[in-house]
């Protein structure tokens, strides 16, 4: 007698070739629309440069103040045949490259350490809390006072906003474990590091790795903020001396430059936690 082969077959009735078939159509699908995406989006970002260069050529706005364009494109070429861009870009992004790894860092140790000590969490709750709501800038000057007016100054009021902001979110992540695991290893003689290493941080995994994404954008906020203070280069020093010198040009071709090295960045951070992901 024959018995009928059901080795690749589906609870649904589908066989195998058929489920193939429906995710090859649903991950195009997603590709197709992913594409729409970054075509509307860049498209957007066409028209609004479109519009803001017309704008300025035609004195509809106010060109000392908002530039224009190809005034911004013609500054950021300048400065780069010179070389002078190179130098304040690579500070910059040095400063927010070791604020980023060390926030995250630090921020991660402490969110095990309190969470390993129920006593120390409640002890340090209120000051993580006052901490994180105080705002930077004004710390900033006790920085300086206590480090110097250099590198170490801006690392730390970068540190001072990334550290707290990733202890409260892999904390958070930690404490929302879902209880009934750590009973069943606790039921068979786990211990409590066996309870992290096993339970905790396998769960936390991707609430930690979103952390990363979250940081890009505190390490450049806490650089820029350190370089306004204290910098005597770096891409906020020229954002200061734009404003100085009344050559808004500078200014706004600074940020530019900030909004597109961060936006690497923060691809960058998006592509390592895919990869890290996939190999779960």
């Amino acid at each position: 007698m024959t018995i009928p082969d059901h080795t690749h077959s589906h609870p649904d009735g589908l066989d195998s070739s058929s489920l193939k078939k429906i995710h090859e159509h649903h991950m195009r699908h997603k590709r197709r629309i992913k594409t729409r995406v970054v075509m509307v989006q860049t498209a957007l970002l066409l028209v609004l440069f479109a519009v803001w260069e017309i704008a300025g050529r035609l004195k509809w706005i106010d060109v000392l103040l908002f530039s224009y364009p190809a005034k911004i494109f013609s500054q950021i070429w300048g400065d780069m045949i010179s070389g002078e861009l190179w130098t304040h870009l690579g500070v910059t992004v040095g400063e927010t490259a070791v604020g980023f790894l060390l926030g995250t860092l630090v921020g991660t140790l402490l969110a095990v350490l309190i969470w390993w000590s129920p006593f120390l969490n409640r002890v340090l709750d209120p000051y993580m809390v006052v901490f994180n709501s105080m705002p930077k800038v004004a710390l900033g000057p006790i920085f300086i006072v206590m480090f110097g007016a250099g590198f170490t100054a801006i690392v730390v009021t970068t540190l001072s906003i990334t550290v707290i902001v990733t202890t409260l979110v892999v904390y958070n992540s930690f404490s929302e474990v879902d209880s009934n695991l750590i009973k069943v290893v606790r039921t068979f003689g786990g211990t409590k590091s066996q309870v992290f290493k096993r339970v905790i941080l396998p769960a936390s995994y991707p609430a930690i790795v979103s952390t990363l994404k979250v940081n890009v954008g505190m390490a450049w906020v806490g650089v820029i903020v350190g370089e306004f203070l204290v910098a005597k280069s770096g891409l906020g020093y020229l954002i200061m001396y734009g404003f100085q010198v009344f050559n808004f040009t500078l200014v706004l071709s600074s940020l530019l430059i900030i909004a597109v090295v961060a936006t690497g960045m923060y691809q960058m951070v998006v592509y390592i936690e895919k990869k890290l992901l996939k190999h779960r």
